[in-house]
């Protein structure tokens, strides 16, 4: 179907406020057959008659006057969307979405996130959690601009980029006397295990630490959120391996123990794209502040 001309209807809009073709002309710097052209027009695309004459003068038509309603309506609609459109091209603006896990929302992100508000007020960043197969199905059919997840990761239309290694360490709780000389699967093997929900690439890696020792875990508790973990830990119910990020400051390791694993544990966290993504400002801003992570 055929869009309505937006020129058709500003010229329609005038001749209705100035009662006769050529007072709309003059206003619009048209001539009078070009504006007779734009009402004409506009008529066929509706299929109604908009105007009528009332002796000297002409109105609208019952339609027209329905159409003139809409005609405020769309003008300033118009006006907002170039007004927004102005404050792309003058600097850094409009929304991007974030995609990543929690434990990088929580401990990575906030400083990032600050300094981007700080710096850039009209760009809205928002940030949303999940597992990694779920964001990026959502990166892959643009429902997010980004997303920082642990890797690997695969996608045929996905750009992939490393950004950082997180070392995993072990916590125990700040109340606990002896722990073992040496931080290894085997040492851990009878201790109560607080760890990641199944299914996670955070849990996946943990696994696999304990497997190429030969050892199959069981948990005692298994959940979704590092916070929740910290806490059991800190409250004696046993003890976790977790990223070292989420360890890093000390109001994040508050009541607990933090030691090296043997033998090393770590992962690689990176920066997940659709290859077909335009970089604008925004966007390109946001990748430039996540790349100062890096090392």
């Amino acid at each position: 179907m055929q869009r309505l001309n937006l020129n058709h209807l500003h010229t329609f809009a005038h001749v209705i406020r100035h009662g006769s073709f050529s007072a709309a002309a003059e206003r619009l710097n048209l001539t009078q057959p070009a504006v007779s052209l734009h009402i004409r027009q506009l008529e066929q695309r509706l299929n109604l008659r908009l105007i009528e004459r009332v002796g000297k003068r002409i109105k609208a038509t019952s339609a027209g006057s329905t159409l003139l309603e809409h005609i405020g309506r769309i003008d300033a609609v118009v006006e907002d969307a170039l007004l927004d459109l102005a404050s792309h091209a003058q600097g850094v603006a409009g929304q991007i979405a974030i995609g990543t896990g929690a434990t990088a929302c929580i401990h990575l992100l906030p400083p990032i996130l600050q300094t981007l508000r700080r710096q850039f007020p009209a760009l809205d960043v928002r940030v949303s959690t999940g597992n990694t197969d779920g964001i990026l199905r959502a990166v892959e059919e643009n429902r997010l601009d980004l997303a920082l997840v642990t890797l690997p990761a695969a996608g045929r239309s996905l750009s992939i980029t490393p950004l950082l290694d997180d070392e995993f360490v072990a916590i125990f709780s700040a109340e606990q006397k002896t722990l073992p000389p040496a931080i290894t699967p085997q040492s851990l093997e009878t201790l109560p295990l607080v760890v990641f929900e199944a299914g996670s690439s955070t849990r996946l890696l943990i696994d696999e630490w304990y497997l190429r020792a030969g050892l199959r875990i069981k948990p005692v508790m298994e959940l979704g959120s590092i916070e929740a973990i910290k806490e059991m830990v800190a409250a004696g119910l046993g003890y976790s391996i977790v990223p070292r990020m989420s360890v890093a400051a000390a109001h994040h390791r508050r009541g607990l123990q933090v030691q090296p694993l043997t033998p090393p544990l770590s992962r690689t966290l990176g920066i997940v794209l659709r290859q077909d993504k335009p970089l604008g400002k925004a966007l390109r801003q946001v990748l430039e502040a996540l790349q100062t992570l890096a090392p």
